[in-house]
C-alpha cells in the first residue's frame, strides 16, 4: 500500500493535552445477549456485526443524572462520587438534554463524514442517546455526545468506562447514490424462487423444533446466513468484525 492510499484509511482523533481519553474498537458482546438462554442472541449474525461495527468513546467517571421534567439548564442536576461537578458531562442545551464533552477532534480523509450515535443495541431506561453526522473531513470543530431524557425524576447512572458514544466514517453523498424502485417477484424470478425455497425450510424448521429429537433441535437454528452465500461475492460475506484500535501511548 502507497503512503497515499494509507493515509486515505487513516481516522484521526486529536486528544486535547492532559485529557483521559478513552476510545476502543466495539466489542460484539453484550450483556443482555450472554444471557439470553444459550445465548441464541449471537445467532442473529447481523445483530452481533452490527455491535462491533465502529468505536465507542467511554465515560471517564461514574455519576448519576436526575432531570425534573423541566426544560431549564438547571432541570438536570449530577451526583459524582467526589461531589465534584463530572469532568464531561453537563447541562447545555436545557430541554432535558444531557451533553457530554469529548475532548478530542476527529478528522477523516477527503469524502467522508462521521457518524456519531449512541452505544449500539445497548440499553438505558429513561434517556435515549441522539444520532448527528458531522463533515469531519474539513471542519475544524469538536462536538458533542448528547442523550435525551425520556422520563423525569428517574436516576440514570453512567458507569466508568461506560460506553456513551459510537462513531464510524461513512463516504458522504453514498446514500443520496441510491435510487429507490419496487420491483414485483416476476422483475427477478429466480431470487424470488430462492425466497420461497428459503422461507418454506424456515417454516418447516420451526415446526420440527417443537418435535422431540428431531434434526431441528439437534442443530437448533438455521445457519445458512452465518455460512454466507455458496458463490463468493465482492465484497466477501462477514461473519465478524476486526476493527484495529487505536495506538496507546
Amino acid at each position: 500500500m502507497t503512503q497515499d492510499a494509507q493515509a486515505s484509511r487513516l481516522l484521526e482523533c486529536f486528544v486535547e493535552p492532559g485529557v483521559d481519553f478513552r476510545m476502543r474498537p466495539a466489542p460484539h458482546r453484550r450483556a443482555w445477549m450472554d444471557a439470553t438462554p444459550d445465548r441464541y442472541a449471537y445467532r442473529c449474525l447481523p445483530l452481533a456485526i452490527a455491535n462491533a461495527h465502529g468505536w465507542e468513546i467511554l465515560n471517564r467517571a461514574p455519576f448519576q443524572a436526575h432531570w425534573n421534567g423541566k426544560d431549564t439548564l438547571d432541570a438536570i442536576t449530577m451526583a459524582t462520587a467526589d461531589g465534584q461537578p463530572h469532568r464531561d458531562a453537563v447541562s447545555h442545551f436545557g430541554a432535558g438534554v444531557l451533553t457530554f464533552h469529548v475532548h478530542c477532534l476527529f478528522k477523516t480523509p477527503p469524502g467522508y463524514d462521521l457518524w456519531i450515535m449512541g452505544p449500539t443495541n445497548r440499553f438505558k431506561n429513561g434517556i435515549q442517546p441522539l444520532s448527528a453526522l458531522v463533515e469531519t473531513d474539513w471542519s475544524p470543530y469538536t462536538f458533542t455526545m448528547n442523550w435525551k431524557f425520556t422520563a423525569p425524576d428517574t436516576v440514570i447512572e453512567f458507569e466508568e468506562d461506560e460506553p456513551i458514544a459510537t462513531v464510524f466514517p461513512i463516504r458522504r453523498g453514498a446514500i443520496e447514490a441510491f435510487e429507490p424502485v419496487i420491483r414485483t417477484p416476476t422483475d427477478n424470478p429466480d431470487l424470488w424462487e430462492e425466497f420461497l425455497a428459503w422461507r418454506e425450510s424456515r417454516n418447516s424448521f420451526n415446526k420440527d423444533l417443537k418435535v422431540a429429537g428431531s434434526d431441528a433441535q439437534s442443530q437448533k437454528w438455521q445457519k445458512a446466513y452465518m455460512t454466507g452465500p455458496e458463490e463468493e461475492l465482492v465484497p466477501a460475506h462477514r461473519s465478524k468484525l476486526r476493527l484495529k484500535d487505536f495506538p496507546k501511548e
